[in-house]
């Protein structure tokens, strides 16, 4: 069996709510798991050498690039992009521009990690603007979603774009020759939608993209769509509201097993199905969110997020950096859109 090539990483080490400990865990789990895998850590050079002082594996599998700033997550885009240019983030995401990384991983400021990763690396021609995509789980499988923020106004071309991406990715990633691609929708009927909704719903018909017509919210987690498009504003709504009742159920189960002894023993008697139910919607599994249509792979995590939600977002990374997704991204649009 052929050996793969080596895949090198560029991870964003000081950003997020966890800290450089729990990001340098989620490195080490990547490449115990990877061995094709090297990593460019990003950040604080004593912080970085004490998390690492724990490991076992070769340094030759990891690179510490010292950065002596942070973006926090109450800094605006434009302090990031101007008054941090020696951060932790910028440092990683000028790694992908050098050449030096084939993706960049943060669980750092969105706002800032889209406006930078926009600057430093640009946008692929014909690409407008970048979209954040990510799976959420579905029945059977999982769906992808895009925009989720990057963009809160936008035209019909812009959702033909990130259906353009969306598709793209979702093949090379799933290995799917046609994914089903929807448009979120207040309903399913022609007449249903705003004029920027059905002037894109032509578009798509319009395209070579396996265009299956309007989904509804619902359908976000069918088995009946692979690629869900919609604006940045509609998108974040979508996902904050699927957290929020993910949470909603979990309160409800924890509360009813609670209420009383009977509740307590049928809750250890169904211990192994609220497992395996908790293990299947566990949000750790689908963390991980795709900047599509740049010159490069960036992938943002949950600035919450622990090791093993963090290492998710790195095989993220891997995998798309494997399949070359911004190339085959150029090319579909080079196919299907005009240059701008």
């Amino acid at each position: 069996m052929t050996k793969p090539e080596t895949v090198t990483i560029a991870v964003d080490a000081m950003s997020g709510d966890a800290g450089a400990n729990v990001i340098v865990e989620a490195s080490l789990q990547i490449l115990q798991k990877f061995d094709h895998v090297h990593l460019l850590l990003a950040g604080d050079v004593d912080t970085l050498a004490r998390c690492l002082s724990v490991t076992q594996l070769p340094e030759k599998r990891y690179t510490v690039v010292p950065s002596t700033e942070v973006v926090t997550m109450d800094d605006s885009a434009a302090i990031a992009m101007r008054q941090k240019k020696n951060s932790s983030m910028r440092v990683a995401i000028n790694q992908v521009k050098e050449g030096k990384a084939a993706a960049c991983v943060s669980a750092g400021n969105t706002g800032a990690l889209m406006a930078i990763s926009r600057f430093v690396l640009k946008t692929m021609p014909g690409i407008d603007r970048p979209a954040i995509i990510k799976t959420l789980p579905g029945i059977g499988s999982h769906t992808y979603v895009l925009d989720l923020g990057a963009n809160v106004d936008c035209t019909a071309e812009h959702l033909l774009q990130f259906a353009v991406m969306g598709s793209t990715l979702a093949s090379a990633v799933e290995d799917l020759p046609a994914p089903r691609v929807g448009l979120l929708n207040i309903g399913s009927e022609d007449i249903k939608g705003n004029e920027q909704i059905k002037q894109a719903a032509r578009l798509l018909a319009d395209s070579d993209i396996n265009y299956i017509g309007f989904v509804e919210g619902n359908e976000i987690f069918s088995d009946h769509v692979d690629v869900v498009v919609c604006d940045g504003f509609v998108g974040n709504v979508a996902l904050k509201t699927s957290e929020g009742l993910a949470k909603l159920v979990s309160h409800y189960l924890r509360e009813e097993f609670r209420r009383n002894w009977v509740n307590k023993l049928i809750a250890l008697v169904a211990m192994p199905v609220l497992k395996a139910f908790r293990s299947r919607i566990d949000p750790r599994k689908y963390n991980g969110a795709s900047l599509v249509g740049l010159k490069g792979v960036v992938i943002k995590s949950h600035g919450g997020a622990d090791a093993v939600a963090f290492a998710n977002a790195m095989e993220i990374a891997v995998i798309e950096s494997t399949k070359n997704v911004p190339l085959l991204i150029g090319e579909r649009v080079q196919q299907q859109l005009p240059v701008v």
